[in-house]
Parts: structure tokens; C-alpha cells; sequence
């Protein structure tokens, strides 16, 4: 006999060999062992998960002629020796007599694609009739039987309501709504299951150690990962990855590489890197590993399937972390997905799932596919520069920034300001932010302490203006009437004294600690101090933006801001990544980062790790910042 291919050749011949089915196989076995046969059965599920197998494997176990109980047959499985159990499974068993008979005169099984008609039906409706010849039951299975006319169905319709005693109908079909309703009332449903990661990957390690191929494990996982939960599709790739392999010693060697490349896949560190980027809103450096991939010869359309699939990964394991069962994908990649999901929001990560998911749709029919896969891509960092409603709605922000106090941006000038003429919030130091400025921040500059003492009044701006290009009003909060100097409290004290900003700091620092904030407080406690124009700046060495925005979050601004609202402190206060040495006016008010270390803190304890001291021996560094990012009980 010819060449098989391995999902012929490997196809369960026993219920206990199907994979990933066991609620079929054992509601299956029950009903064999208590006699309960039904006279219809619908199995629907994914293509290539063992539909018809199963089919094949109960008619074989109807059909046995070996008794329960027997040595040859213990159990409820077919016995797979005898005449009835050859014959059935004759079409994919390689080591069947030729000579032999190939099929059973008592199980049918019938293409329903092609045998699709009425007369069809009025055919076999006439060889149900008639008993089986040398088996229990007259089995008919009907493959993809979603595609049967509705005339046939109805001609059917009689026989599935009053069959006669032997009669078995089996309907495998991967669209179980487009049957009947008339039609499934009268059969027994079983929905089958995508077949799991695990599964899959078993499966190919026993076929790959059978076949005396040489793999290695991320080639497995590629291979399982690439079946998307079908079995046979899995088995295919591996018999064409098998036939490309390279031959050592009479044995064929799969590499990872050489998958990755006979799929036109890209690593997922690819992706990995592309949302640093988007996270870091580098739009150059997005581009340009574009740019490699495409001209590597990646398609568009490759790629941005690809994209979605990783960044529905890296959103699973936002929502249900590192070993959640949402992902279906090896250790390493869920690591690499983890990493992802950190970068971003839940938000943040659903809507770029849809970007990149409409992306995809326009490839489908646009005739520049890299245009749209790079405008697409763009949009991503675009996206980031969006002010949540919510935030702006309840005045929680009102400097315009996401995850960054108020005065974090830096101010543009008003539209109705000459371009000549600076500005004094162009003369102010820039301070970055992990998120960008507001669209209504512009709005807000002629509003701000810094605005005050040059440039046109208020009153004056807004006369300068037509009626239409004045911005919509911005809801007054505590941020902003602490801005107007007419609406300060009487506990804040006067733009011209100087609060003492030792007490500021530790009165801070101790509010954030009681409030369970410890990494805030640490963070903060390293910072330097100081009085920028009206407000508090604090630069904060050693740490990243992305690292401010995550410590520094909402929770931990809305404690600050009551402390120092309570210490009679301004109301302004900002905390960026800094050298370490105050960027303000250089006042004696500036106050330099003091180490400090608590007994059973966070940072005594990072202090006490053998990797950490041999780390500081080596490199003969000092750990001035410890940021705990282990979730809270």
C-alpha cells in the first residue's frame, strides 16, 4: 500500500484514543454499557476534532461481534479484530488485506456534500428498510450533513421519527444550525470541543517519537499552536513539515526556524518589540521594524493575522494572568504575553485588539495592503493620546494627562498668542509624561499661574477670539480653582511664602504608607523636592516614565493631594523621572533624596537577596529605588 499521511494513519481506532473528547467518549460508553442506543446522533463541532472518527469507532462498537466481558474484548471498546470491526475501519487501517472487503454492507457512510438530493434520500430511506445482513444494526454516517437539501430532509423527516429497530443514523457536521429543527429534536446532540494545547502537543511528541523524527520542543509547540485547536489540521502541517526537514543519519530534524519559515510566520518576539514601541508612542521605531519585516517579505495581511493573535494573548493574560487556561500556547509565549499585557491597560488592550482587527478586515479588499497595515499600526499610538470621558467628565484630571498628575505637561501656547512672541509656558522647563497632553489642555494653558504674568489677560484673550474657535468650558474641580488665586481655601497658603517642604514630604510620605501604598512612598522618599513657580515638583531618579505612571497611579495622587491639601501645601504637584538633582530655581527649599530603609519593608528585603548583594559586589552599585509589583492580596 501507498503512503499515508498521518492523520489517516494515526486515526483513533478506540474511544480512549480520541483526544480531547472525553465527554463525548464517555457518555458514549455509558450508553453502550447500558444498552440506551439511540436511533440519531448529531456530532457538530471544529473541523478536523474527531467527529467522523467517533462515528466510525461506535459503529465498530455496535457492531462487534466479540461479547463484553470476552479477553478479546473486556470492555465496551471494539474489539478492532474481528470481520465486522476490519471492514468498517478497512478505509483507514494500512494493514488491511487488500484483498479483503474494504467497506461493510451493514455501515454506510456517505458523503452528504456530493449525495445531497431528494433521490438521495428516497435511496437510503429504502436501504434502511432492509435488515442488516450480517451485524446488529444498519449504521448510515452522513458527513458534512449541513449541506443536505431541505426536500431531503424532509424526506428523512419519516424515517428519524418511527425508524425500525436496527436502524442507526449518525450526522457529522460542523454547522449544526443550518440542520433542521425537526431533524435535531428527534437525534441526540453532541457538541464537541476544540481540542486543547496540551493535547495536541501530546499527540505529536508520541507521533514524532513513532516516526523517529527528530523535533524540538518549540517546534512542537509551533506545530500545536498552529493547529488552532484541530488535530488534523496540526498532523498536516507536521507531515509537510516533515517532508521539507533536513535528513540526518536517515532521520528528519524540525527545527523551529524551518517551521517558522515554511508557515511565513515571524517570531512573537516581533510583536513584542512592535508594542514596546506602541507603549513608548515611537512612531519611527514602529515603522522601521515595519519596514524590515515587509521588506523581508512578509506579507501585510500574514502580519496583522499574526498581530491579532498576539494581542488577544497578551489580553487573556490581562485578564487572567500569566497561566490562565484563556491561552492555549506554550510557557514561553505565554511569559512573552505577560510582559505585553503589563505595558498596557485592559482598556487600552481591547481597543487595540479592535484596531488592529479592523486593520485586518481592510487588507482583505484594499489594493495598498502596507499603506493600510501602517495606518493601522499608527493608530495604535494615536489612540494612546485619548483622554478616557470619564476622566475628563469628573474633573479627576484637570491638567489634561492620563496617568500623570496635572502639571506634568507642558503647556502650549493659546491660538490667539503671535507665533514671534514666547510664551511663558514655552520658557518652562518640558516635562515628560507617559501619557500624551489633553485636546483641551490648550484651552487650559490661558488658565494656568504661568500664564499669569505674561501675555494678554484672560479677558482679553477670549475678546481676541471669535465666538466659534473659544473651547467648550472645562469642568471646574479642586485642581482647577486652586489655580485661580481669588478661589484658594484660606488653609493653602499665599503664592509668595514658602511652605516648608520637609513637612510636605513627610507627611506624604506617611499618608502614602498608611494607605497601603508602600511603593508610592518609597518611590517618592528617594525623589528630590522642590518648589517649581506654584507648585511642587519631584523628580524621581533611577525610574522610567512608564515606571512613574504605574507607581505614581490615580489612588496614590488622590492621597497626596488630600495630604497636602490638609498640610496647607500646593495644590499643584508633580512627579516625573529625574537625575536626581532638582530641576527648579535652585531655591534653598530643595530638598535632597535621603536613603532610608525600614525594618520589613520591601526594599530590606530586596536589600537581603543573594542576587541583589552579588549584583552590588559586581558592579559596585547602590539600590536607591525598590518598586514592589507583586499583586495585593
Amino acid at each position: 500500500m501507498g503512503y499515508q499521511v498521518l492523520a489517516r494513519k494515526y486515526r483513533p481506532q478506540r474511544f480512549a484514543d480520541v483526544a480531547g473528547q472525553d465527554h463525548v467518549t464517555h457518555t458514549l460508553l455509558n450508553a453502550l454499557s447500558q444498552n440506551r442506543i439511540a436511533h440519531g446522533y448529531i456530532f457538530s463541532g471544529h473541523r478536523g476534532i474527531g467527529k467522523t472518527t467517533i462515528a466510525r469507532i461506535l459503529a465498530m462498537a455496535l457492531n462487534c461481534r466479540k461479547e463484553v466481558g470476552s479477553p478479546e474484548r473486556p470492555t465496551q471498546e471494539p474489539c478492532g479484530a474481528c470481520d465486522n470491526c476490519r471492514e468498517i475501519s478497512a478505509a483507514t487501517r494500512a494493514e488491511v488485506n487488500p484483498f479483503e472487503e474494504s467497506h461493510s454492507f451493514d455501515v454506510e457512510e456517505i458523503d452528504a456534500a456530493t449525495n445531497r438530493g431528494i433521490d438521495d434520500a428516497r435511496l437510503l430511506t429504502s436501504k434502511i428498510q432492509a435488515r442488516p445482513l450480517k451485524s446488529k444494526y444498519r449504521i448510515v454516517i452522513l458527513d458534512e450533513a449541513h449541506q443536505i437539501t431541505d426536500a431531503a430532509w424532509n424526506s428523512l423527516l419519516k424515517t428519524l421519527e418511527e425508524p425500525p429497530e436496527w436502524a442507526v443514523f449518525m450526522f457529522a457536521t460542523t454547522e449544526p444550525e443550518n440542520i433542521p429543527q425537526t431533524i435535531r429534536s428527534r437525534c441526540q446532540h453532541f457538541s464537541f470541543h476544540a481540542v486543547k494545547f496540551d493535547d495536541i502537543l501530546a499527540q505529536l511528541k508520541m507521533i514524532s517519537e513513532a516516526e523517529q523524527v527528530g523535533v524540538e520542543d518549540e517546534a512542537l509547540a509551533m506545530l500545536a499552536e498552529a493547529g488552532d485547536g484541530s488535530m488534523r489540521d496540526a498532523l498536516s502541517i507536521m507531515d509537510q513539515a516533515i517532508a521539507s526537514a533536513p535528513v540526518e543519519n536517515g532521520r528528519p530534524i524540525l527545527a523551529a526556524a524551518q517551521i517558522r519559515e515554511l508557515m511565513g510566520s515571524v517570531p512573537n518576539a516581533i510583536f513584542e518589540r512592535l508594542l514596546e514601541a506602541v507603549a513608548a508612542g515611537q512612531s519611527a521605531e514602529l515603522m522601521g521594524q515595519l519596514n524590515v519585516l515587509v521588506n523581508n517579505g512578509h506579507s501585510p495581511q500574514a502580519l496583522a493575522r499574526q498581530f491579532v493573535r498576539y494581542l488577544r494573548s497578551a489580553l487573556m493574560a490581562r485578564l487572567g494572568g500569566e497561566q490562565t487556561e484563556l491561552l492555549q500556547i506554550s510557557a514561553d509565549e505565554r511569559a512573552r504575553a505577560a510582559r505585553s499585557a503589563l505595558l498596557f491597560t485592559e482598556e487600552e488592550l481591547t481597543r487595540n485588539l479592535q484596531i488592529v482587527l479592523r486593520t485586518f478586515d481592510d487588507l482583505n479588499y484594499r489594493q495598498e495592503q502596507r499603506l493600510h497595515l501602517e495606518l493601522g499600526l499608527l493608530k495604535l499610538i494615536h489612540a494612546q493620546r485619548l483622554l478616557p470621558i470619564e476622566e475628563l467628565l469628573s474633573g479627576a484630571n484637570p491638567g489634561g494627562l492620563r496617568g500623570a498628575p496635572a502639571s506634568a505637561g507642558a503647556s502650549r501656547p493659546p491660538a490667539s498668542a503671535p507665533r514671534s512672541a514666547p510664551s511663558a509656558a514655552a520658557a518652562a522647563p518640558a516635562v515628560s509624561a507617559s501619557r500624551s497632553i489633553s485636546p483641551f489642555e490648550s484651552s487650559q494653558s490661558s488658565l494656568s499661574p504661568a500664564s499669569w504674568g505674561s501675555g494678554p489677560s484672560l479677558k482679553q484673550s477670549v475678546a481676541a477670539e471669535p465666538a466659534s474657535a473659544i473651547a467648550p468650558p472645562v469642568p471646574m474641580t479642586e485642581g482647577a480653582l486652586a489655580k485661580a488665586p481669588e478661589a484658594q481655601p484660606a488653609s493653602v497658603s499665599a503664592p509668595d511664602s514658602k511652605p516648608d517642604i520637609d513637612a510636605l514630604r513627610n507627611g506624604v510620605i506617611a499618608a502614602l504608607a498608611n494607605a497601603g501604598l508602600s511603593s508610592a512612598a518609597e518611590l517618592l522618599n528617594t525623589a528630590s523636592w522642590s518648589m517649581e513657580g506654584s507648585g511642587l515638583l519631584v523628580e524621581i531618579p533611577g525610574v522610567g516614565k512608564k515606571m512613574v505612571s504605574l507607581t505614581i497611579n490615580p489612588a496614590a495622587e488622590k492621597v497626596i493631594k488630600e495630604e497636602l491639601r490638609r498640610l496647607g501645601g500646593p495644590m499643584k504637584f508633580s512627579a516625573v523621572p529625574g537625575d536626581g538633582s532638582s530641576s527648579g530655581s535652585g531655591s534653598a527649599s530643595t530638598i535632597a533624596a535621603a536613603p532610608m530603609v525600614a525594618v520589613g519593608s520591601v526594599h530590606e528585603t530586596a536589600l537581603a537577596h543573594p542576587m541583589v548583594q552579588r549584583a552590588r559586589e559586581i558592579f559596585h552599585a547602590e539600590v536607591r529605588t525598590v518598586v514592589d509589583m507583586r499583586e495585593k492580596p
